[in-house]
């Protein structure tokens, strides 16, 4: 056994090393060196001691959305490996059940073979642990129409729609004016719309689906976007109103966009059409199933929430130590400097739109500060750090630090540093942190960064745009715990009021954005799509309620969902869960009596609950044994259940103004 130890350990050490060759090769060539010894690698150790945890992790972090189409179609061959290899404990752990749950549907109008494996390699990098159905050859329609098809019997949680600008059914005649162009764009987005609606209605899905690629050749060349029924005007158009029609259930994938930025030539290269049906060149297959996964990863919860921003040399260039305020180069006047100010652009943008900005930097604080708060062309400012981490700790350490202070877990966090060896260092130290590779050139760090799609967006809300300022005003009230007396003279200090009400068609989106997000304060982490939640709002058989919470230092937002279906006498919970930032408030006394208040309408006797243990959510495994519930016995390991009869039950007091309850 210790020989077989020793020879894992060389194994795993290997395999890290190679993984870090092929990251920081500095040349195509190099790079296919270390990309073919590191293969080896992975199935020597597949050969002789099974996957394990480290090998999986490894082959996760190699599946990057710049490998050549060649080199990702190795590691999908390998990942088949890995899951038809003999069931034992470790290649169980690397390969099947290991990660999020998830039923995808492919339907397509081309050939998606290529295509449907390289989106299930993406979502096995991204933590998913995907069952795929992929229909026949151009069947997407009769896959939809059909309800005994398929694609029903499978019962998928998430369906790709995969189409081209070859499926548009009514692309207008040069001939005809602006009047039957305009009919011609409204009967096309009616029959898509249509499409949406049957197949919505028979699986309560999410939907995924391509907007239209206009193809790279024009008959009216430029022209053709004046044109009424020039047929890039046609597609913009069509685009433009699936985008304005497409309810909550239904996602756009960008395609357009895809292979304008890839090339629009390039991306629609015929030959592999004519040959195969293919839907793009190869090359291009590989960030098309890339950003088809970030999206399907992104409905279920896996979007990163904070991006953490090394500063010299990565904000500015030169070092503000060394060089001073007046030293580092930032701003307009060299190319040098628009760069980095065209990064500070780019993260502000993120930031404005939700994604949390941190700092971490081996600096002198005081010196790191000066730039934020002095430097006339920085773009960012302290006040939009949500989390300033900077001193001369190592920044693994510093990234837990602000995981902690965040409270949100380190696969939530994007770190960007323009040094390879920290960049290195990082990936071994914490692997759940995402640190993508960047080029030697700083006007080259916003595309680096981008073609990830880790902050990849399926919804935005109130919530989404206020996000900075609730991290911010979370801060105060920590300040504020901090000197208070005692928790009851906090919590009462804090004027908290809320609103209670049923999942609406205002809500919706929110609480399905939250049932895929929350892991730490979640009871059994079930996921549903917003399909589903609209389903399940609708069924009176269920009951749903929502938690909205402001304090004096501001809105929360949307905080806290409950689903809950009767069970013959009882009023059983299935979902409840609560973002972190409003622990030990009293919103899960207040949810409960709304829950009573919901059994006892409908003439039920219990609510029961249920707790389903995962990695991440020991913080609620005594929820309600707090809230005064009996333990059920016959429960498996890591799932437990609990009564609370209602006639006995009595409000506990809190110190938050309910303002209505619309349930």
């Amino acid at each position: 056994m210790a020989a077989v130890s020793s020879m894992e350990q060389r194994t795993a050490l290997s395999m890290t090393t190679e993984l870090e060759t092929f990251l920081a090769a500095p040349s195509p060539e190099l790079r296919q060196e270390a990309f073919a010894a590191l293969v080896r690698t992975l199935k020597a150790a597949l050969k002789s001691h099974g996957f394990d945890a480290e090998a999986a992790s490894v082959l996760r972090r190699a599946a990057i959305p710049s490998l050549d189409f060649t080199s990702a179609q190795a590691l999908y061959r390998l990942l088949q490996q890995v899951r038809t290899a003999p069931d034992d404990a470790k290649t169980a752990v690397a390969g099947k059940g290991a990660g999020t749950p998830c039923r995808l549907a492919v339907i397509s109008s081309f050939t998606a073979g290529p295509l449907t494996q390289l989106i299930d390699l993406f979502l096995y990098a991204a933590g998913v642990d995907a069952e795929i159905y992929e229909a026949e050859y151009g069947t997407f329609r009769q896959e939809i129409i059909d309800p005994q098809s398929g694609l029903y019997e499978f019962k998928p949680q998430i369906v790709f729609i995969a189409t081209s600008w070859r499926d548009l059914s009514h692309i207008p005649k040069v001939t005809q004016d602006r009047a039957a162009a305009q009919a011609a764009v409204e009967a096309e987005v009616a029959e898509w719309k249509n499409l949406w609606q049957t197949l919505s209605g028979r699986a309560s899905c999410q939907i995924i689906q391509n907007n239209f690629d206009a193809p790279p050749w024009r008959a009216l060349d430029n022209f053709e976007t004046r044109h009424p029924a020039g047929r890039q005007r046609f597609i913009a158009a069509v685009n433009a109103g699936l985008a304005d029609a497409a309810p909550a259930h239904v996602t756009l994938h960008d395609l357009d966009h895809l292979a304008a930025s890839l090339g629009r030539w390039k991306f629609s290269d015929e030959r592999f059409f004519h040959m195969a049906k293919l839907p793009c060149a190869p090359e291009c297959t590989v960030p098309y199933a890339h950003a088809v996964a970030s999206l399907a990863g992104a409905h279920l919860g896996l979007a990163k929430k904070c991006l953490v921003l090394d500063l010299d040399n990565t904000l500015w260039g030169g070092v503000i130590g060394d060089d001073g305020l007046g030293g580092i180069r930032l701003g307009q006047g060299s190319a040098e400097g628009e760069a980095f100010l065209a990064i500070q652009r780019y993260a502000r943008d993120l930031m404005a739109r939700g994604v949390i900005l941190a700092v971490c930097s081996k600096n002198e604080e005081k010196n790191a500060r000066e730039a934020f708060d002095k430097h006339p062309e920085m773009v960012l400012r302290y006040a939009d750090i949500s989390c300033f981490m900077a001193n001369w700790n190592d920044k693994a350490a510093n990234l837990r630090a602000i995981a902690k202070q965040l409270n949100i877990g380190l696969n939530a966090l994007v770190f960007m540093d323009d040094n390879s060896a920290e960049r290195s260092v990082v990936r071994q130290l914490v692997p759940e942190v995402a640190v993508p590779e960047l080029p030697a050139d700083p006007a080259d760090y916003v595309q680096a960064l981008e073609q990830y799609h880790y902050f990849q967006v399926v919804s935005l809300g109130a919530e989404d745009l206020k996000r900075t300022t609730f991290y911010a005003a979370n801060a105060q009230r920590e300040a504020l715990q901090s000197a208070a007396g005692d928790i009851d003279a906090f919590l009462a200090s804090l004027n908290m009021t809320a609103r209670v009400e049923a999942i609406n068609a205002v809500s919706l989106e929110r609480a399905a954005q939250l049932i895929n997000k929350s892991n730490q304060f979640n009871l059994t982490t079930r996921r549903y799509a917003a399909a589903q939640v609209a389903a399940i709002s609708n069924d009176p058989a269920w009951a749903t309620r929502t938690v909205t919470l402001a304090d004096r230092f501001g809105d929360n937002g949307l905080i806290s969902v409950l689903l809950a279906k009767v069970q013959d006498d009882a009023l059983a919970v299935d979902t409840w869960l609560m973002s972190c930032r409003v622990l030990r408030r009293g919103v899960e006394d207040l949810l409960l009596d709304h829950a009573v208040r919901i059994a006892r309408a409908r003439g039920l006797k219990k609510i029961i609950g249920e707790y389903i243990r995962t990695p991440k959510n020991d913080l609620v495994a005594d929820h309600y044994a707090k809230l005064g519930f009996t333990p059920l016995p016959g429960a498996p390991d890591g799932h437990t259940r609990w009564t609370l009869a209602v006639a006995d039950f009595r409000p506990r007091p809190t110190f938050i103004k309910e303002l209505a309850d619309h349930g």
